[in-house]
């Protein structure tokens, strides 16, 4: 049984060890947020961050995450306070959504090493595909994402979710906090 910590939490999965990391975190935790595009690695939508290292998690076996730290969208940030996604919110890079958890993924990886990334840099560790074209708004929001987590600038907070966090964490078992020993 292939073991991970996911979200901050201890997870075991009764799966077999070629099953990839995507359908684990989407059908056995339940934690949707992390999308099904092409299945072969080309379109990023699934991307997750693991060990700190943005990865496609169609293209990820359970077997090869044991023992990993992973990061889905649900737990990068409950509220929505990210400054990747503020900086998508402010800079309406946003259209259809669909492939938004794995840019956000994406350029959450790319900031944590380097905070003020040049537009070909983030050209280069955003590889993801958007159907609704709007990577010039995604060049800009991930710049002014970098100069929010340097301490340059600040955003107003993005709209609250339409769902509290307590009632994400019984609709979504896997986004309760850890159990208390």
């Amino acid at each position: 049984m292939p073991g991970m910590t996911v979200n901050g939490r201890p997870m075991r999965f009764d799966l077999d060890p070629k099953t990839p990391l995507l359908h684990a975190l989407r059908e056995a935790a339940n934690l949707t947020g992390t999308k099904y595009g092409c299945g072969v690695g080309d379109c990023h939508a699934c991307t997750v961050i693991v060990d700190g290292e943005a990865l496609r998690s169609c293209l990820v076996t359970i077997g090869e995450a044991e023992g990993r730290y992973i990061t889905t969208i649900e737990g990068l940030s409950r509220d929505r306070s990210h400054p990747v996604q503020q900086a998508l919110v402010a800079e309406q890079a946003i259209q259809c959504g669909f492939c938004t958890p794995g840019i956000v993924m994406a350029a959450a990886a790319l900031l944590k090493v380097n905070p003020n990334p040049t537009e070909e840099q983030i050209t280069a560790a955003l590889p993801n595909l958007c159907r609704c074209g709007v990577y010039p708004r995604l060049v800009r929001a991930i710049q002014r994402a970098g100069r929010v987590a340097r301490r340059e600038e600040t955003i107003s907070a993005a709209p609250a979710p339409g769902i509290s966090a307590q009632d994400a964490a019984k609709a979504v078992p896997a986004m309760a906090p850890p159990p208390k020993d």
